[in-house]
């Protein structure tokens, strides 16, 4: 089992990098992203998704600011159901608009970096989309694993209005103590 984890990270990748290749107008990002604010916990709750993050449940993404910069990104959930064997995925981020912060690259196996874009965040920073260039994939994320309709609603809308599909965004299964 531990032999294929390096092997379907690197198959993660290749989908992820295949999904970045766009000829539309590029995607636009949030003005600006406090990198330290946006360190921590953030429960993956919507979303057009790889292959690989089909059937997902109590799925979660965590970034932690390294020493040198990078991003150390550690994606974990339950495959199957919320009893289902829990997979981790150990992706490196890494700031590519050191202005903005807002375009980042994401390297799930070296030598090669897709886009990853901070395509929405709240001025609270308890909500945010993540999105690629070609709008193949989206990752609507939030501080708690409970969204408010009405502002789950104000982020569909934005993706919307960026041109993503939000009639084939699959929601994940969360289930966590109160």
């Amino acid at each position: 089992m531990q032999t294929t984890l390096p092997i379907l990270s690197g198959l993660l990748g290749l989908l992820f990098l295949c999904g970045c290749a766009t000829t539309r107008t590029p995607l636009p990002t949030v003005d600006k992203v406090d990198i330290d604010r946006f360190m921590g916990d953030w429960y993956v709750i919507a979303g057009l998704f790889t292959p690989f993050e089909k059937e997902v449940h109590n799925a979660v993404e965590t970034y932690e600011r390294k020493d040198d910069g990078s991003i150390a990104t550690t994606f974990r959930y339950r495959k199957g159901g919320f009893d289902g064997p829990i997979k981790t995925f150990h992706p490196t981020g890494f700031i590519y608009d050191e202005e903005t912060k807002a375009e980042w690259r994401m390297q799930f196996i070296w030598p090669f970096k897709a886009a990853y874009l901070v395509i929405y965040l709240d001025d609270d920073y308890q909500h945010t989309a993540i999105g690629v260039p070609s709008r193949k994939y989206l990752w609507i994320m939030s501080r708690d694993w409970n969204v408010p309709e009405d502002d789950m609603a104000r982020i569909l809308r934005r993706v919307e209005e960026l041109g993503y599909a939000t009639n084939k965004i699959e929601y994940v299964p969360h289930q966590w103590p109160e």
